[in-house]
């Protein structure tokens, strides 16, 4: 890491605001700083401590390899990017690809945007049936190709299903049988958990110290949701309701 840079921790979606500001970035470490000391435009963005690269109590060996990770329509919104702050996030996100090298851990692709491949934060989670809860189990760092895979319901709501499917495959070297019969488990275990209420736990982040707000209640989520994949699937009925080509 460069030697004497003030660090900032900028969101994404203030990073204009901060350039304008007189923040710079650094491409190598990719993130914002402040080019001199004393400089109070940019003290909302002064930085936090680190995020451990290991965050209590966090299972690095839950999920490996690539799967369909449907996550359940009653914890919609839920997931991490929508309890914490930006600049929360922009502290996990920035942990999670450093440990990571810079590369998915799935498929070990690297970020490029000519190929407009991005890596990205991805959750595990565990499901306890007798309890219901849906505990955060893992942060990983996933390219955007193998996240589009685990979020196979919204491929098909973006039209990238067929893309998403060849994908599937060549990483797993699944045969399309093999593929379409796994796809098809998932949506089946997803339609069960959805039918029950899950209570969250985000503990390995509260214990990182990590301000967590709470999600909107259970009852609320599926319509919210619904209404706002409708909308960018152009008014389509939600692809995930039909079974798996």
């Amino acid at each position: 890491m460069a030697a004497g840079r003030i660090w900032l921790d900028v969101p994404f979606a203030e990073k204009d605001q901060a350039k304008a500001a007189g923040a710079r970035w650094d491409r190598a470490e990719k993130r914002w700083y402040a080019p001199r000391p004393g400089m109070t435009a940019l003290e909302r963005w002064a930085a936090a401590p680190d995020v451990p690269d290991l965050l209590p109590g966090e299972d690095r060996s839950c999920g490996d390899g690539l799967f369909v990770d449907l996550v359940p329509s009653s914890c919609w919104f839920t997931n991490v990017r929508s309890c914490v702050t930006a600049r929360d996030w922009e502290r996990l996100r920035r942990m999670i690809t450093r440990r990571a090298g810079r590369r998915c851990e799935v498929c070990g692709a690297a970020e490029d945007r000519a190929a407009r491949r991005w890596l990205e934060a991805h959750e595990r989670w565990t499901y306890q049936e007798d309890t219901r809860t849906q505990t955060l189990r893992r942060l990983i760092c996933l390219c955007s190709d193998c996240h589009t895979v685990t979020h196979y319901g919204y491929a098909q709501v973006r039209g990238v299903e067929a893309q998403a499917f060849a994908h599937l495959r060549a990483v797993t070297g699944m045969t399309a049988a093999e593929a379409r019969a796994h796809i098809a488990a998932a949506f089946a275990l997803w339609q069960q958990r959805s039918a029950a209420v899950w209570h969250l736990d985000l503990g390995i982040l509260t214990h990182a110290g990590i301000t967590v707000t709470p999600p909107p209640e259970a009852a609320d989520r599926p319509r919210a949701a619904a209404l706002g994949l409708s909308a960018a699937a152009g008014g389509v009925t939600a692809p995930w309701r039909r079974a798996a080509r």
